[in-house]
């Protein structure tokens, strides 16, 4: 008689998220290993989260917590609460969480106070910014898992150094970009820029981050510069709920060469991006897609947890004050493309890597680190 494998969840809070792990979901899928998907609601808006479910493939969440926006102490106290509800309930043998937004945060905590083992998709990233929330949740999320999945080589470094056992990492590759490799096919950029009524010479912002939006000063500065951007590239942005009242206040407004949108889709969104000749942006996800599609991409940020899509990609750092220098060099200096190779395993195949690390490990096959170039301890799925 066969053992039952055990349950997998995977606890989904907001639309980066959704895109690592579509294909992971696939990839366990056709090992056949059960599983469901919770759905925090962090990301509430149809257009921040349903849509994303439809164009990733990804099935109906088992249930969804609907926790909503708030600050983070109301927002990740309403996760814990949801989230032990629901792994009670379902007894999953491993619980899986993506990225470094509060769903994370919360589900990782709820799990090691009740003994459910977890594995953390893009894991060992770092800015190395403790004012920034993620990074909190990032460090915190790593000093606790079980299965630690790294997208990039220098994560193994940040792990090693932390003092994770290298017995529990693995190095796989980047899922989000199996995700924009499949979806490559579906991508067109004419399609939405005319939807849109955008030129065919066209940016694209991305503009979300605390340290950006919550600050008055700082947004008008941001504000500021992206207008200035805009005198000499026409500007959509596809607006983002969170900031959006303290950017609309600062000027972020609708205007002859400004177009503010309201979010799009998955497939949408990455046509636009396609398209464009540049793209601003304070997203970690965007640094990395931009990178793979070759788009100039000018990161509204001091530091980037990412620093692979400056050192192999069309990535750079740039204060408001130099966005719009930069932003006239970059459409000056046209069409992007990475610089050598892209990426270490950033070839479509991560999803099947992590699947095939967390079925060996729910039958409890042991699984023994290997010698990487870099002296560091992993495991390569």
């Amino acid at each position: 008689m066969r053992e039952r494998v055990p349950l997998v969840l995977h606890v989904l809070g907001a639309r980066p998220n959704f895109v690592k792990a579509a294909p992971v979901v696939r990839g366990l899928a056709e090992l056949d290993v059960p599983q469901g998907i919770i759905h925090t609601g962090q990301h509430y808006d149809a257009l921040m989260s349903d849509v994303f479910f439809a164009d990733l493939g990804l099935p109906e969440p088992l249930a969804n917590l609907g926790v909503g926006s708030g600050s983070h102490a109301k927002q990740t106290a309403a996760l814990l609460t949801g989230l032990e509800e629901v792994v009670l309930e379902h007894d999953p043998g491993l619980v899986v969480v993506y990225g470094d937004v509060n769903s994370t945060l919360a589900a990782i905590l709820v799990c090691a106070k009740l003994g459910v083992p977890t594995a953390h998709v893009e894991a060992g990233l770092r800015s190395f910014d403790r004012g920034m929330p993620e990074e909190v949740n990032r460090v915190v999320t790593d000093s606790l898992a079980d299965l630690l999945f790294a997208t990039s080589p220098e994560a193994l470094s940040h792990l090693a150094r932390e003092g994770v056992d290298p017995a529990k990492v693995h190095l796989v590759g980047n899922p989000m970009i199996d995700s924009l490799k499949a979806a490559l096919p579906r991508l067109d950029a004419k399609a939405v820029r005319h939807r849109l009524g955008l030129p065919e010479h066209y940016a694209v912002g991305t503009l979300h981050r605390p340290a950006n939006v919550d600050d008055a000063d700082a947004a008008r500065e941001l504000v500021a510069a992206v207008a200035e951007v805009s005198r000499r590239v026409p500007v959509v942005v596809p607006l983002h709920p969170r900031g959006r009242e303290r950017l609309a206040a600062a000027g972020l407004v609708t205007g002859e060469r400004l177009s503010v949108i309201d979010p799009l889709g998955y497939i949408d969104f990455l046509s636009l991006v396609r398209g464009a000749a540049l793209v601003v942006t304070d997203s970690g996800g965007v640094q990395e897609e931009t990178t793979m599609l070759g788009v100039p991409c000018l990161t509204l940020r001091a530091n980037t947890e990412r620093p692979i899509t400056i050192t192999h990609g069309t990535n750079r750092l740039v204060t408001p004050a130099q966005l719009p220098a930069a932003a006239e060099k970059a459409l000056a200096d046209g069409a992007a493309t990475p610089s050598g190779d892209l990426p270490p395993l950033w070839d479509g195949a991560s999803g099947p890597r992590v699947a095939r690390v967390v079925a060996a490990w729910l039958r409890g096959d042991n699984l023994s680190p290997a010698a990487h170039t870099l002296s560091v301890p992993y495991q390569n799925g």
